[in-house]
């Protein structure tokens, strides 16, 4: 059996690390890399990413789609660039009108009928027009926050209600994170930035509420979502972010799903740069009311870049083995680590 072909879409942290966890992987080839950074372009993914190519044929980063995914090229292209649906879709159309498998990363992508139905219909009516599969996936949404919370809910009779709650450390993250998150803001200029819509906050409370509503049945008739800031009383640093005492660390995002005036499902969120030096241990929780109740904590946080590395590797074969159209985590087989050769994740005549 040949090896998986796979190409990226967006070589930044996020596609870079996804490129580099493939080639750690047995049964699994990188055919053609695309991203616009001027310091990548005409450059081996193999220098860029300090691996050894070890024989393999070299790859260079491409400014130009259409060499770097020629039609057929690949079984898989992960597209690593954006977090809204309306900014993804037309890579996505491109990437599937080639008969190739799309996986993307956006955030709004793991379940778009929640604010984009229209564009979720067109993505599966192209996908089932040329055979292949789409999907969106990550750490959150597409696991912690949703996926998690429908698996436990499978030892319970009844669900009375689900509350996700995630607690994480922004310290990691770049410059572009501290500015989309406020941090280092005075709390008049968060304010202000909220109202004028320059800070993103979380993306994907609605997708994941979405998600759990369909996987159990509920007809949710109201979305509600808050943005706050978190306040450090301590002067806190990061690699890229700084906040001085009184000034914005962090934000706490919280998100409702409501039913017949009940909140049926909550997320919150909170995540800042340094938590432990305001008192805050990050981690992931999920408690679902009902019979039997369910209480899930995970402590520290599961990282959230590494995370989302994992799951659009670990996803490759189902997407690969999927009916034609747009899925989501829900419509797919549970996600798991694969260690030994991917190729033996893949049914028979797959990959012919």
């Amino acid at each position: 059996m040949r090896n998986i072909r796979v190409a990226v879409w967006g070589f930044g942290a996020m596609g870079g690390g996804i490129a580099k966890v493939l080639l750690e992987k047995t049964g699994v080839e990188i055919t053609g890399v695309c991203d616009l950074h001027p310091k990548r372009v005409g450059r081996s993914i193999y220098e860029l990413l300090g691996v050894e190519r070890n024989g393999r044929p070299d790859v260079l980063v491409s400014d130009d789609i259409d060499k770097a995914l020629p039609p057929k090229s690949a079984d898989v292209c992960i597209v690593a660039t954006d977090s809204f649906t309306k900014d993804v879709y037309p890579k996505l159309v491109k990437v599937l009108s080639r008969g190739i498998n799309a996986i993307s990363t956006a955030e709004e992508m793991s379940f778009p009928a929640a604010k984009e139905p229209r564009l979720a219909g067109e993505l599966d009516r192209v996908a089932k027009e040329h055979g292949v599969t789409v999907l969106g996936t990550g750490i959150n949404p597409g696991l912690m926050m949703d996926l998690l919370a429908v698996c436990l809910s499978g030892c319970m009779t009844r669900v009375d209600k689900v509350t996700c709650r995630r607690v994480n450390s922004l310290s990691p993250f770049g410059p572009l994170v501290m500015q989309e998150q406020g941090v280092g803001l005075t709390p008049e200029a968060f304010v202000e930035g909220v109202e004028k819509g320059e800070l993103a906050g979380h993306v994907g409370f609605a997708e994941s509420v979405g998600m759990i509503a369909k996987a159990l049945g509920w007809e949710i008739d109201g979305f509600t979502q808050q943005m706050e800031p978190i306040l450090t009383e301590v002067d806190r640093k990061s690699p890229y972010g700084f906040a001085a005492r009184g000034n914005v660390a962090g934000v706490n995002m919280t998100g409702q799903g409501i039913a017949a005036k009940e909140v049926k499902i909550d997320m919150i969120h909170p995540q800042q740069i340094e938590p432990e030096l305001g008192g805050t241990h990050t981690g992931d929780y999920i408690t679902l009311e009902g019979t039997p109740p369910v209480h899930m904590a995970i402590q520290p946080e599961v990282d959230g870049g590494v995370g989302t590395i994992a799951m659009c590797v670990n996803m490759i074969p189902h997407v690969i083995n999927a009916r034609p159209g747009l899925k989501t985590m829900i419509d797919l087989p549970v996600p798991h680590a694969i260690m030994g050769d991917m190729r033996g994740q893949i049914e028979e005549g797959m990959l012919d």
